[in-house]
């Protein structure tokens, strides 16, 4: 967890930004992707939704509305998957409060009526029956297709699963004040793994999937400790709320844009045809006492100290030691939504069985696919891989392939075979020295004597090595300020590709901090440059921070860098192709540099 001082003279601008945004009902494009490339669903989208009304009672289609006695399948409404039976429940979370949370169950069709199967649980607020992000304009309601991807990629009823989608508070048919990733929504995926697991239906043992906001939640039932939570399968989460919103006291837009996408989420219409009690759940949120949540979501974005209730009980990380659910992650190196942050602390403090496909792309799922229909991961048999691993662990079948605990991609584009992740074969703590730099968001008079940043470089290197887990920077600061701290891969003409971030607000004496996660590889020849600076704008998807530069010169001294190295020698090759990101990344983020004077070795092993 994040220790030290915060940076908060950009909050008062933020607090009118907030009502700005709120009274609009807009949210900025914090986290936009490259055109081409936004992926369906994503769990903090920065676009304005859509005004469309829901449909018009009278221009409803005929179709069947489930209830908890009355099960409707494909044939009388189309909504419904094939192959399935769906019913509606309700029932209360497990706070003790009056939350009251809604269920949509898909049952294999034709399940006899003392049949037993397990549960596959997505608990989210993307589970609307009017739309996951926005308003889609069915003709009728019906249970969402969040995951109709999974239900047919893996032929989930006729392998014998169930599918049930729970709504969290102040989301679709679920009353109660949004509560992302808190004690509330922690209560609520408690109550739903309850109440999956008694289901005279289901035999008790429950799997938890998603993806982005509902893999968010599967983590946070791995921390439960719950007996009947046999396997997580989560597919970029975020690990450690704080991190996701602040980098060491530095705000990012995102502040302002998720608070009030939330709130629209939790205020879309619901489909005229739903049954009143669905309804009448889903006009909570636009009551007085939904009202006052709507204010208080906004406003909590803004606190800034890591060490707050607020933010330490949103720590999944930290909350992660001891478990033992058996957990499959996948996590993109080169995000710009869900960035690889606590990633590693989360891994190491959780002591159950792993899996894990990891690499150079961004916020996609293990089967999305690009229009000309290639993998955006790299890596085909996602569905397969994941129904071994629930087989495994819900049903008690041995696998029948011998998949790798981690596959991982590197940023080459080649996939690797690893028992753990990250795989360290020697650590370093390089001296950098240090330097001086303006303060100046990077938008002072480019005449000036005074630079905004300076570069550390190494010699190049005579062997490839892997940079791997989180780096971690420490320095000895005089004045007040910002830095930005980027790991650079240069070739020998000085082409220049960053591939490691970090912001942090500076206050004199010590400060350390780790960069994100990384899995990247320099090639022989190539050298590694550390630049060291005022915090950069940058129309990249994953820089949005909101900075406010003290103008002042910076002074660093004690510069070091701790990184985790591996040989790219010793790798266990695996199938798959290079992730269709990789690509459009080294495009984005290449830089033109001229070497500098090299100053440090960085260690390649005993090869």
């Amino acid at each position: 967890m994040h220790k030290g001082t915060t940076y908060v003279r950009s909050l008062p601008l933020l607090g009118a930004l907030l009502l700005v945004f709120s009274a609009c009902g807009q949210f900025a494009a914090a986290q936009q992707p490259a055109p081409g490339s936004v992926p369906a669903e994503q769990p903090a989208p920065a676009r304005q939704p859509t005004a469309t009304p829901p449909p018009r009672p009278e221009v409803i289609a005929t179709a069947a509305v489930a209830t908890a006695d009355r099960a409707v399948t494909h044939a009388e409404n189309d909504r419904v998957p094939e192959g399935a039976a769906w019913t509606q429940h309700y029932f209360p979370s497990s706070d003790g409060s009056d939350v009251e949370l809604h269920a949509d169950v898909l049952l294999p069709e034709g399940l006899a009526p003392d049949e037993q199967v397990p549960v596959i649980l997505v608990v989210g607020p993307y589970l609307g029956h009017s739309g996951q992000e926005k308003l889609e304009n069915h003709a009728h309601t019906g249970p969402s297709n969040r995951f109709n991807d999974l239900i047919e990629g893996a032929d989930l009823f006729e392998r014998g699963y169930a599918l049930v989608m729970v709504d969290l508070r102040g989301f679709g048919g679920s009353t109660g004040c949004m509560d992302f990733v808190g004690p509330g929504a922690q209560a609520d995926v408690r109550a739903a793994i309850d109440w999956a697991a008694t289901q005279p239906w289901s035999t008790g043992a429950v799997g938890m999937y998603g993806k982005s906001a509902d893999a968010i939640t599967g983590l946070i039932g791995n921390n439960l400790n719950h007996d009947a939570l046999k396997a997580v399968v989560a597919q970029e989460p975020i690990w450690d709320v704080y991190r996701n919103f602040w980098s060491n006291g530095v705000p990012r837009a995102t502040i302002v844009s998720i608070p009030s996408f939330y709130n629209t989420l939790a205020t879309l219409p619901q489909m005229p045809d739903d049954d009143e009690r669905y309804r009448t759940n889903a006009e909570y949120e636009k009551t007085t006492p939904g009202l006052v949540c709507q204010f208080d979501n906004l406003l909590k974005y803004q606190i800034a100290d890591p060490e707050s209730d607020h933010w330490m009980t949103r720590d999944l990380a930290e909350q992660a030691k001891g478990t033992d659910t058996p957990l499959f992650v996948t996590q993109g190196f080169l995000e710009w939504n869900t960035e690889a942050e606590a990633i590693e602390e989360f891994l190491t403090n959780h002591q159950g069985p792993q899996r894990g496909w990891l690499g150079p792309w961004d916020h996609v799922r293990g089967n999305e696919r690009t229009d000309d229909g290639k993998l955006k991961m790299g890596r085909e048999g996602w569905f397969e891989e994941v129904m071994s691993f629930y087989d495994q662990y819900l049903k008690g079948i041995e696998p029948v392939v011998a998949y790798p605990a981690y596959a991982v991609q590197g940023s080459t584009g080649t996939w690797r075979a690893q028992d753990a992740w990250p795989v360290v074969e020697y650590a370093a703590t390089i001296a950098l020295g240090g330097g001086s730099y303006l303060d100046d968001g990077a938008v002072a008079d480019p005449a000036a004597k005074a630079s905004n940043s300076f570069f550390v470089w190494s010699e190049p290197l005579e062997q490839p090595v892997r940079i791997t887990g989180a780096p971690r920077v420490s320095l000895e600061i005089e004045g007040y300020g910002n830095v930005m701290v980027a790991l650079y891969d240069v070739a020998p003409d000085g082409s220049a590709v960053m591939f490691d971030q970090q912001v942090a607000v500076l206050p004199p004496g010590t400060t350390s901090f780790d960069l994100r996660s990384t899995d990247w590889t320099l090639l022989a020849g190539h050298a590694l440059a550390i630049e060291i600076g005022t915090i950069q704008p940058s129309l990249a998807f994953d820089n949005d921070w909101i900075d406010t530069p003290s103008f002042e010169t910076i002074t660093v001294s004690d510069v070091r860098l701790e990184i985790a190295l591996d040989d790219p020698a010793n790798d266990t090759p695996t199938p798959g192709d290079p992730a269709t990101w990789l690509d459009t990344y080294r495009r984005l983020y290449a830089k033109q540099l001229s070497p500098g004077t090299p100053s440090f070795t960085l260690p390649t092993g005993d090869r």
